[in-house]
């Protein structure tokens, strides 16, 4: 005998399901990076202002188990996806199974060359020429390294094209000789230094600038100059690693391009809910249209990033986004706020 509910039952039914609370599903590609924990606290926060949920997976440096986790999600019913992209070609599979289900996907921080992705991350040509810029102008002449990302994230060439925006004439006049230019696997920073190790070796330690990408991988570069006693020489990285920004006000980093993950990680929230809720992804706010290097539309945000140097670590003290201690750890006589 079928049950026949009542008319208060059903309103009850059907407005319980107009007001479920969204859910929204994250996956990372590692949690290897100190950066990421920041930008998952921001995610949390602008998930529970919009009423959303919020479930994850760590992928722990796996294309094959992103692609599980995200099953997974599926699965559990997520409304919208948060994709940080182990490998942007293997991902692709991905995308597809979240368009067969009508959920939308936010391409976070790595691009995922898929129209039906919505592109959310800091503007990583101009952080490459911020990046060279800031080592240029502390080495206009010289043997130059250049420590890119990993192969397998389309940030290492956007990055490796906006340095060479700013080091190119110098190249080609001669006052810069690149001696050494390798990826770095996974982004590790032990891969970095290997590089780097081996870059030093190949050239007799006739190095006097290194480009690197993050400030992971700078980290692996700096490890492995101290080794030779060559610490202090220009080097770059990127994200505001407080380990990277002690290393700026001691002197043996040049710039940490900062990124605020709290912003990124609140917009990815905020987005995914506005997704999540119907709205078209040229409507989410400040949404520009933009041409992959493929030739893919995609819609798209983009945020400004700013450069640390030893002038204005006053900055991320200020925005709180480092306390003084961590910055000034064993710095004597360094720059602002750390004298």
């Amino acid at each position: 005998m079928k049950r026949i509910l009542s008319f208060s039952a059903a309103v009850a039914l059907l407005g319980s399901a107009a007001f479920a609370e969204p859910v929204v599903g994250v996956s990372w590609s590692n949690f290897q990076e100190e950066r990421w924990k920041t930008d998952e606290a921001a995610i949390k926060a602008a998930l529970e202002a919009g009423g959303a949920e919020y479930i994850s997976a760590d992928a722990q440096s796996s294309s094959a188990k992103q692609l599980a986790d995200i099953e997974s999600l599926i699965a559990q019913g997520v409304d919208a996806l948060i994709i940080l992209a182990q490998d942007a070609q293997a991902i692709g599979p991905a995308v597809q199974a979240a368009a067969d289900e009508g959920i939308p996907v936010v391409a976070y921080d790595r691009l995922i060359e898929d129209g039906r992705a919505f592109y959310l991350t800091f503007d990583n040509v101009e952080v490459g020429r911020m990046q060279a810029r800031a080592v240029f102008e502390a080495m206009p002449k010289g043997n130059y390294v250049m420590i890119k990302g990993s192969p397998t994230d389309p940030n290492a060439d956007f990055l490796r094209g906006g340095q060479q925006e700013i080091i190119g004439a110098a190249v080609d006049g001669g006052d810069i000789v690149i001696v050494g230019e390798a990826y770095t696997d996974g982004w590790l920073p032990a891969n970095a230094q290997r590089n780097m190790e081996q870059i030093l070796t190949a050239n007799e330690n006739n190095v006097d600038a290194v480009v690197a990408s993050n400030d992971g991988t700078a980290g692996g570069v700096v490890a492995a100059l101290t080794a030779q006693g060559m610490e202090g020489i220009p080097v770059s990285g990127q994200d505001g690693d407080h380990a990277a920004l002690n290393r700026v006000a001691l002197g043996t980093q040049t710039v940490s391009v900062w990124k605020d993950a709290r912003e990124l990680g609140k917009a990815a929230g905020e987005i995914a809910v506005a997704l999540s809720s119907g709205t078209s992804p040229s409507d989410v706010d400040g949404a520009v249209s933009w041409t992959s290097p493929g030739g893919t539309e995609m819609n798209s945000v983009f945020l400004a990033p700013v450069p640390i140097t030893k002038d204005n670590l006053t900055v991320v003290v200020d925005a709180g986004w480092i306390p003084l201690a961590d910055l000034c750890q064993g710095v004597e006589n360094g720059p602002a706020p750390c004298n």
